[in-house]
């Protein structure tokens, strides 16, 4: 992936919104590229002129209370919500991961993985990308006897066997437990590192973010707020003395602690 990243990238399928002039290619040293966002929904302004660049292969934490618009522009650049105000920038190869896995439960696990690709299933692509989240051993499995974590690895795996330039991550690990979260955060540090795509993550966790980000944004009232670089080096401590203190910052940034 690091290598593809240096091809031109084709115009993505993503129209204008009101007043906005759209979405145009990414440049070579731009992987997304947000000029003064604007998204309401009724009465209520949720993006109010915001501004963002994500370079190629950076990976990028969203952080920001409930309702701040953090889901509004990741579904944005996803190309799930048109109707906005604005001009978008964004590779055509990108690919999302939600909350809920998402797997469609009469299919076996390895035809979730390259659900919607073209052309007819092709099982070795499916099982390289399982074998990249240790999950190869569930491949004929129905997805009701995964559990959360495996369910999630495998919505890891149909993302990036789209070879995405992008990779949007909507709070993917919320819904597991402690020990399985930690697990599923080194996996995709492992994965992004080996991919070399740039990600959007966006999620509640301050220890997260400092632990998988390059740069961590928090948004308020519509706008970025605050950013921080994280020039912690890799693999990170959560007990080291500099990300304790980056992620006090963040908790204070977000209104937490005084």
């Amino acid at each position: 992936m690091a290598t593809s990243l240096q091809r031109d990238l084709i115009d993505p399928v993503v129209p204008p919104g009101p007043g906005g002039t759209g979405a145009v290619a990414a440049g070579r040293s731009t992987a997304v590229r947000v000029r003064n966002l604007r998204r309401t929904f009724g009465a209520q302004r949720v993006l109010a002129g915001l501004d963002l660049d994500i370079a190629p292969g950076e990976f990028v934490v969203l952080l920001g209370a409930s309702g701040c618009g953090k889901s509004t522009l990741l579904r944005i650049l996803a190309d799930l919500d048109h109707d906005f105000a604005g001009e978008v920038v964004v590779p055509a190869r990108r690919a999302v991961a939600f909350q809920a896995p998402r797997l469609l439960p009469w299919k076996s696990v390895w035809r979730n993985v390259v659900l919607g690709l073209p052309g007819a299933p092709d099982r070795a692509v499916a099982m390289a990308a399982l074998e990249e989240v240790n999950l190869a051993h569930r491949a004929d499995q129905w997805p009701k006897v995964l559990s959360g974590g495996e369910a999630q690895r495998a919505s890891l795996a149909r993302a990036l066997v789209r070879q995405p330039d992008l990779l949007l991550l909507d709070e993917p690990f919320a819904a597991l437990d402690a020990l399985t979260r930690i697990k599923a955060q080194d996996l995709v540090a492992e994965l992004w590192q080996r991919h070399g795509c740039a990600v959007l993550l966006v999620t509640h966790d301050v220890e997260e973010a400092v632990l998988l980000a390059d740069r961590i944004l928090v948004m308020h009232n519509g706008q970025i707020a605050h950013a921080m670089r994280v020039d912690l080096v890799r693999p990170r401590q959560r007990s080291s003395v500099s990300f304790v203190a980056l992620r006090r910052q963040l908790l204070e940034w977000l209104g937490v602690v005084h």
